[in-house]
């Protein structure tokens, strides 16, 4: 099987380190293949960037994709100089041991091994149960507490060394597609409708939110600056086609299967039947997702801004969310990207999606 071509723009986001509130690598990489096809470019206070195309368009779309990612802080060094941290976002302490992580220091990346004491010097119940995440360490080769912290600091964070990397066909791995893979959606959409602006109506503005994992934050102040008619959140949902996942709890998600538009109360219902008209006039494969209440997402947020906006949410299939190993199909990607594009491209003047 030929190796496919895999964009720069999107692995370039996966390997910025970007865990919430420490975003600036993956800002880096989003201001340099975005800004230069946005009619306007933003930044804001949260750390959010925000590019608009065709500003006095009608209506105002906005696409969100969060650009930040799982990650662990420095929070104390023992008299030995093996550092202690807390998580940034929801991690499974099952998988933290064992990992080789990368911490971002005021010096440079500085490489460290996650510790806790080895299987041949557990009993059987310590055998039995998952570390306490204070009983899992980072080591980073020092020998005092005054060593690491002239090379580390407190408040410091790190991220798994797991890269990106194709594992057969379009099937790909890396430590962050949750949401890198949004953020690259949402900025590569605003491209591809750069180079047909003449047949757009509709202002778009896409945007790379800020601290999704840890309350969906940036999301809610950018609402309010951005003040949309639509918006559509992009996300990753949980693919349920392997092992150990019973669909009659968790409905049926397809690695490869496209697409996967929401339906439910965080979903304007003709947002959700425009975009499945879109999927349709491509004829792309994609799933539907029913979610009862407010998503895990930036819908949550972005559907309550001012005085209430009309949202959507397209997710690409993962497997393995929040672990230090997520799994796409690069495919499913390329198709939320087309099926934003002719969404946009779909919307008229004074369509506000009022029902």
């Amino acid at each position: 099987m030929p190796t496919p071509a895999v964009p720069a723009f999107l692995t370039e986001l996966l390997a910025a380190r970007s865990p919430s509130g420490y975003e600036t690598q993956a800002q880096a990489v989003f201001d340099r293949h975005v800004q230069l096809s946005a009619d306007a470019y933003a930044k804001d206070a949260l750390g959010n960037r925000l590019a608009t195309l065709n500003p006095a368009g009608d209506p105002v779309l906005m696409l969100s994709g969060h650009m930040d990612e799982l990650g662990l802080m420095v929070t104390y060094v023992n008299k030995d100089g093996f550092v202690y941290f807390n998580t940034i976002g929801g991690h499974d302490l099952s998988v933290i041991s064992g990992r080789r992580v990368v911490i971002q220091s005021a010096q440079g990346p500085v490489v460290g091994v996650t510790g806790k004491r080895a299987v041949h010097l557990m009993d059987d119940e310590d055998r039995k149960r998952v570390p306490k995440r204070h009983e899992i360490w980072i080591d980073i080769g020092a020998k005092s507490k005054k060593e690491a912290l002239g090379r580390i600091a407190i408040g410091d964070a790190a991220t798994y060394d797991h890269e990106f990397a194709l594992v057969h066909g379009t099937v790909a791995t890396a430590r962050a597609f949750d949401n890198k893979v949004g953020a690259y959606i949402v900025g590569e959409t605003l491209i591809r409708l750069a180079k047909e602006r003449k047949k757009l109506a509709a202002k778009v503005v896409s945007v790379a939110s800020s601290q999704e994992e840890i309350g969906v934050r940036g999301a809610t102040t950018a609402v309010y600056a951005v003040n949309p008619h639509l918006a559509i959140a992009v996300d990753v949902t949980h693919a349920t086609d392997h092992p150990d996942c019973d669909n009659r709890k968790f409905g049926e998600i397809v690695l490869g299967g496209g697409p996967v538009i929401c339906r439910g109360a965080n979903i304007n219902p003709k947002v959700h039947e425009r975009l499945v008209q879109a999927a349709c006039k491509l004829k792309l494969k994609y799933q539907i997702q029913g979610v009862p209440g407010p998503t895990g997402t930036d819908a949550r947020a972005i559907q309550m801004g001012r005085g209430g906006v009309a949202t959507g949410l397209v997710s690409v299939p993962l497997r393995y969310m929040h672990t230090p190993s997520e799994m796409i199909d690069l495919a499913d990607a390329e198709s939320c990207v087309k099926l934003l594009v002719e969404f946009a491209l779909g919307l008229e003047q004074g369509d506000y999606a009022h029902w």
